[in-house]
């Protein structure tokens, strides 16, 4: 992660020009308190009244440039955190693109997105209104005490030591509130997470009526939230009146110990009145700094956060000497490949090979490992043992850019943006495809006849996950917009669940006719493999059956049973035909 100083050395010129005019108007507001002395010690005491207009026309003066470098160095800080904390968004989400599966197998999505907007909310508040007060309590105190100084240095000893109380309770303070925010700071993603997952899922949490459960389960974190932000105040609370006792009572503790040093004429009436003036200078310092404590503290627990998800780094990275094929023909291979994760053994001596051109059908029970293949394809894991191929090259020896961009794959589960179905379905080539690409995708994923009948077609605007659609319509839409892209590798990973069989049947009589694309299909429906050139069954990690349909229907194993399962005594079937031939 590129340290908070980084981004601030990046723009340090303008930070420069900001925190000068920040000098500046403090440099003015010191010289308030001096016009002030002259007016009572060379106007009124002495009676010089001919000073009275030039000293007034100085008040002026010195509000008027007050304003302008206060008002430059507001914007300019503004502007600065704003640009910072836009450019650390970015690169935080940037990062989190690069991360690989394992990490996101583990982390939720609500923790991710607590992160990626409150925590770095909190360091833009750092690094903007509250890191430009922190600076200029800083300056503004030093010069107040160098001008005290400079009029009477045994008064200045007082806030100096009122000063330094408040900075001794400031690090108290801040201590255990160090602690207070790192727990604010789970339970806020916990929460999130919470509303986030209820949010999605509210169909299912209606479904099953689920709904008090789902409220008691957020009102628990929520309560949980509560209360850390309560033991925060309480500790304010605690705290704050000392920052604010001494705020108030420093001038008039002034007035009283320098009434006696104008009294024994050790100082002047003028000076006095400066040096109460300048006491009043302390006290906003002071009463800020258990505030300026709070969020700085905020601050740092967030950063805290951020740095552990930079400096997590990606499992799968191209290699140095990773290497880029020309052309990519599809042809696919698994060699004795085992691949374990979390302490379990997920897939052992895995091995095939599909020509360029050919589909490879892929069946088995739920966890024996199907989808966990295509993961390995794809190179979001590494396999344990074997390789995994891809026109007879290591995948591991490919770039990710020319693997992943040369396999499409179709997802049970489809994610659907909430974006137009035209924009959906370029996902893959959005700046690339034409219109009638994406019509002639859509035509081959039997979607269109649905899309054409909504008021706006292909511009009608799908809700948030694909809200609106049915699940069929969702896996066309999914089918589409893996057609669309045309990769050498078609993977569909029980992509037609959700749809009859008849227009399973019509997807499956385009995907024959896809002669140089690579198919691999993942299904539970003997209907969506039973054309593929071989069929492999995989049980407990191995392939336990591999053939052709009717090589497998001859040998009454696991396949057999499952098509008794599916179609009993179809008669047809029976013998060994396909479903539609």
């Amino acid at each position: 992660m590129r340290r908070i100083r980084t981004y601030i050395l990046q723009n340090r010129y303008v930070y420069l020009f900001a925190i000068g005019c920040m000098v500046c108007a403090i440099l003015l507001d010191m010289l308030y308190p001096k016009i002030t002395q002259s007016i009572v010690d060379d106007v009124i005491l002495e009676g010089r009244q001919q000073l009275l207009a030039g000293l007034l026309a100085g008040i002026v003066v010195v509000g008027i440039g007050r304003s302008v470098c206060g008002y430059l160095k507001e914007y300019l800080f503004d502007r600065l955190c704003s640009k910072i904390a836009s450019q650390l968004r970015k690169d935080l989400f940037g990062h989190m693109q690069t991360l690989s599966a394992r990490y996101f197998d583990h982390a939720n999505t609500g923790e991710l997105m607590a992160r990626v907007k409150d925590d770095v909310d909190r360091i833009w508040n750092a690094l903007g209104f509250v890191g430009m007060l922190t600076i200029e309590v800083t300056i503004h105190v030093t010069l107040v005490l160098y001008c005290m100084f400079k009029l009477s240095p045994q008064l200045a000893l007082v806030p100096m030591a009122a000063m330094a109380v408040c900075g001794v309770t400031a690090v108290v303070m801040e201590r255990r509130l160090d602690a207070v925010y790192e727990e604010i700071s789970e339970e806020n993603a916990a929460l999130t997470t919470v509303a986030e997952e209820n949010l999605a899922g509210v169909r299912t949490v209606k479904a099953f009526a689920r709904e008090r459960y789902e409220i008691k389960k957020f009102l628990s974190h929520n309560k949980k939230y509560y209360e850390l932000n309560i033991t925060q105040s309480k500790i304010l609370v605690r705290f704050y009146p000392y920052f604010q006792f001494v705020g108030k009572a420093l001038p008039v503790f002034m007035a009283v110990l320098g009434g006696s040093f104008v009294m024994r004429r050790k100082l002047s009436l003028g000076a006095l009145v400066a040096l109460i003036e300048y006491s009043r200078n302390c006290t906003w310092p002071m009463e800020m700094m258990g505030w300026l404590t709070n969020d700085l503290s905020a601050a740092a627990a967030s950063y805290k956060k951020l740095k552990k998800i930079f400096d997590r780094n990606a499992d799968i990275t191209d290699r140095e000497d990773a290497a880029v094929l020309d052309t990519v023909r599809g042809e696919v291979a698994f060699e004795h490949v085992s691949f374990g994760a979390d302490g379990k053994q997920i897939l052992t001596d895995i091995d095939f090979k599909i020509p360029a051109g050919h589909t490879l059908g892929i069946m088995g029970a739920t966890g024996s490992g199907k989808s966990s293949l295509i993961s390995l394809l794809q190179r979001f894991y590494d396999v344990d043992a074997g390789t995994v191929r891809l026109d007879g090259v290591d995948v591991r020896n490919l770039t990710l850019q020319q693997l992943r961009g040369s396999i499409n794959v179709v997802l049970q589960d489809v994610f659907l943006f909430s974006d137009t179905i035209e924009e959906n379905i370029k996902m893959g080539k959005r700046n690339e495809l034409a219109m009638k690409e994406v019509r002639r995708a859509a035509r081959d994923a039997q979607a269109s006849g649905f899309i054409e009948e909504m008021d706006e077609q292909y511009r009608t605007v799908i809700g948030e996950r694909g809200v609106g659609l049915s699940g069929g319509q969702k896996q066309r839409i999914s089918i589409a917009r893996a057609l669309s892209k045309q990769s050498p590798v078609l993977v569909m990973d029980d992509s037609t669940s959700a749809l009859d069989m008849e227009t399973e049947y019509e997807i499956q009589k385009m995907l024959h006719l896809l002669e140089h694309t690579t198919k691999i299909i993942i299904a539970h429906r003997i209907s969506a493999v039973c054309h593929a050139d071989e069929i492999i069954y995989l049980e407990n990690g191995c392939i336990a059956e591999r053939g052709t349909h009717r090589q497998l229907m001859e040998r009454h194993g696991l396949y057999y049973q499952t098509f008794q399962a599916q179609y009993g005594e179809f008669t047809q079937l029976q013998k060994g035909d396909c479903y539609g031939s």
